[in-house]
Protein backbone atom coordinates (compact mmCIF):
# COMPACT_ATOMS: atom_id res chain seq x y z
CA UNK A 1 0.00 0.00 0.00
CA UNK A 2 1.26 3.50 -0.85
CA UNK A 3 0.80 6.27 1.65
CA UNK A 4 0.05 9.69 0.17
CA UNK A 5 1.28 12.59 2.29
CA UNK A 6 0.69 16.24 1.44
CA UNK A 7 3.40 18.59 2.63
CA UNK A 8 2.92 22.22 1.60
CA UNK A 9 6.47 23.13 2.73
CA UNK A 10 8.02 21.29 -0.23
CA UNK A 11 7.93 23.41 -3.42
CA UNK A 12 6.41 21.69 -6.42
CA UNK A 13 8.43 21.88 -9.64
CA UNK A 14 6.66 20.80 -12.76
CA UNK A 15 8.48 18.92 -15.49
CA UNK A 16 8.39 21.75 -18.07
CA UNK A 17 9.78 24.35 -15.65
CA UNK A 18 12.63 22.02 -14.80
CA UNK A 19 13.50 20.87 -18.36
CA UNK A 20 12.95 24.07 -20.38
CA UNK A 21 16.36 25.60 -19.47
CA UNK A 22 18.05 22.36 -20.57
CA UNK A 23 16.06 22.36 -23.83
CA UNK A 24 17.17 25.94 -24.53
CA UNK A 25 20.81 25.08 -23.77
CA UNK A 26 20.66 22.09 -26.13
CA UNK A 27 19.09 24.25 -28.86
CA UNK A 28 21.90 26.81 -28.48
CA UNK A 29 24.59 24.13 -28.73
CA UNK A 30 23.04 22.57 -31.86
CA UNK A 31 22.52 26.00 -33.47
CA UNK A 32 26.15 26.92 -32.81
CA UNK A 33 27.43 23.64 -34.27
CA UNK A 34 25.17 23.73 -37.35
CA UNK A 35 24.66 27.43 -38.23
CA UNK A 36 23.65 26.65 -41.84
CA UNK A 37 20.66 24.48 -40.77
CA UNK A 38 18.11 27.25 -41.36
CA UNK A 39 19.40 27.94 -44.88
CA UNK A 40 19.55 24.24 -45.76
CA UNK A 41 16.14 23.21 -44.42
CA UNK A 42 14.38 26.57 -44.70
CA UNK A 43 13.02 26.51 -41.14
CA UNK A 44 14.92 27.24 -37.95
CA UNK A 45 13.82 24.29 -35.77
CA UNK A 46 15.68 25.63 -32.72
CA UNK A 47 13.82 28.94 -32.53
CA UNK A 48 10.92 29.60 -30.21
CA UNK A 49 9.55 28.10 -27.06
CA UNK A 50 9.11 24.41 -26.42
CA UNK A 51 5.32 24.35 -26.86
CA UNK A 52 3.77 23.02 -28.90
CA UNK A 53 6.18 20.18 -29.53
CA UNK A 54 6.82 19.73 -33.25
CA UNK A 55 8.46 17.50 -35.80
CA UNK A 56 9.87 19.18 -38.92
CA UNK A 57 10.19 17.13 -42.10
CA UNK A 58 11.91 18.00 -45.37
CA UNK A 59 10.57 16.68 -48.67
CA UNK A 60 11.78 17.38 -52.20
CA UNK A 61 9.14 20.06 -52.80
CA UNK A 62 8.10 21.21 -49.31
CA UNK A 63 8.79 21.30 -45.58
CA UNK A 64 6.21 19.81 -43.22
CA UNK A 65 5.62 20.81 -39.61
CA UNK A 66 3.52 18.57 -37.37
CA UNK A 67 2.56 19.95 -33.94
CA UNK A 68 0.93 18.09 -31.07
CA UNK A 69 -1.81 20.27 -29.59
CA UNK A 70 -4.28 18.06 -27.70
CA UNK A 71 -7.47 19.40 -26.18
CA UNK A 72 -8.09 22.26 -28.60
CA UNK A 73 -10.43 22.79 -31.52
CA UNK A 74 -9.17 24.38 -34.71
CA UNK A 75 -11.12 27.53 -33.77
CA UNK A 76 -8.74 27.92 -30.79
CA UNK A 77 -5.67 28.01 -33.07
CA UNK A 78 -4.21 30.78 -35.16
CA UNK A 79 -1.50 30.47 -37.82
CA UNK A 80 0.09 33.63 -39.23
CA UNK A 81 3.00 34.46 -41.51
CA UNK A 82 4.57 37.89 -41.20
CA UNK A 83 7.97 39.06 -42.43
CA UNK A 84 9.08 35.50 -43.17
CA UNK A 85 8.11 34.16 -39.73
CA UNK A 86 5.47 31.42 -39.29
CA UNK A 87 3.61 31.74 -35.98
CA UNK A 88 1.44 29.07 -34.37
CA UNK A 89 -0.64 30.45 -31.48
CA UNK A 90 -3.47 29.20 -29.30
CA UNK A 91 -5.15 29.46 -25.93
CA UNK A 92 -5.73 26.65 -23.43
CA UNK A 93 -7.15 28.75 -20.56
CA UNK A 94 -10.12 27.26 -18.79
CA UNK A 95 -9.99 23.85 -20.46
CA UNK A 96 -9.45 21.90 -17.25
CA UNK A 97 -11.59 23.67 -14.64
CA UNK A 98 -13.57 20.81 -13.13
CA UNK A 99 -16.84 21.76 -11.52
CA UNK A 100 -19.15 19.26 -9.81
CA UNK A 101 -22.47 20.93 -9.12
CA UNK A 102 -21.67 24.12 -7.21
CA UNK A 103 -18.24 22.95 -6.05
CA UNK A 104 -15.05 23.73 -7.93
CA UNK A 105 -12.33 21.08 -7.74
CA UNK A 106 -9.16 21.87 -5.82
CA UNK A 107 -6.06 21.12 -7.89
CA UNK A 108 -3.69 18.76 -6.08
CA UNK A 109 -1.24 18.27 -8.93
CA UNK A 110 -1.10 20.20 -12.21
CA UNK A 111 0.79 18.69 -15.15
CA UNK A 112 -1.49 19.75 -18.01
CA UNK A 113 -0.54 23.00 -19.67
CA UNK A 114 -3.17 25.67 -19.12
CA UNK A 115 -2.11 28.91 -20.80
CA UNK A 116 -1.79 30.64 -24.11
CA UNK A 117 1.12 29.67 -26.34
CA UNK A 118 2.99 30.96 -29.35
CA UNK A 119 5.70 29.22 -31.34
CA UNK A 120 7.55 30.87 -34.21
CA UNK A 121 9.61 29.51 -37.10
CA UNK A 122 11.86 31.53 -39.38
CA UNK A 123 11.02 30.48 -42.92
CA UNK A 124 14.10 31.75 -44.74
CA UNK A 125 14.39 32.44 -48.46
CA UNK A 126 13.78 28.89 -49.71
CA UNK A 127 10.17 28.57 -48.52
CA UNK A 128 6.99 30.12 -49.94
CA UNK A 129 5.19 31.73 -46.99
CA UNK A 130 2.29 32.83 -49.22
CA UNK A 131 1.09 29.32 -50.13
CA UNK A 132 1.08 27.47 -46.82
CA UNK A 133 -1.57 24.80 -46.19
CA UNK A 134 -2.67 23.58 -42.76
CA UNK A 135 -5.01 20.95 -41.36
CA UNK A 136 -5.97 20.00 -37.79
CA UNK A 137 -7.36 16.64 -36.72
CA UNK A 138 -7.29 14.68 -33.44
CA UNK A 139 -4.92 17.13 -31.75
CA UNK A 140 -2.36 17.13 -34.58
CA UNK A 141 -1.71 20.29 -36.57
CA UNK A 142 -0.09 19.59 -39.95
CA UNK A 143 1.44 22.45 -41.91
CA UNK A 144 2.86 22.18 -45.43
CA UNK A 145 5.22 24.92 -46.61
CA UNK A 146 6.14 24.71 -50.31
CA UNK A 147 9.74 25.24 -51.36
CA UNK A 148 10.63 27.86 -53.95
CA UNK A 149 13.17 27.35 -56.70
CA UNK A 150 16.25 29.41 -55.95
CA UNK A 151 16.94 32.01 -58.62
CA UNK A 152 19.56 30.78 -61.03
CA UNK A 153 22.37 33.21 -61.72
CA UNK A 154 22.05 34.85 -65.11
CA UNK A 155 25.01 34.84 -67.41
CA UNK A 156 25.53 37.10 -70.36
CA UNK A 157 28.48 38.15 -72.42
CA UNK A 158 29.83 41.66 -72.32
CA UNK A 159 31.06 43.17 -75.57
CA UNK A 160 34.57 44.52 -75.32
CA UNK A 161 35.05 47.84 -77.13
Amino acid sequence: MTKVVFNRAIPMIDRDSFLTPFDKMFDQIVSAQFPEMTKTVGVNPMQGTAYPKVNVYEYDDKVGVVAEIPGLDKADLQIDVEDGVLTIAGDKHGLYNLIDGNHRAKVIRRELKQSSFKRQFELGELLDGDNIKASFKDGLLSIEIPKVEPAKPKKHSVKIS
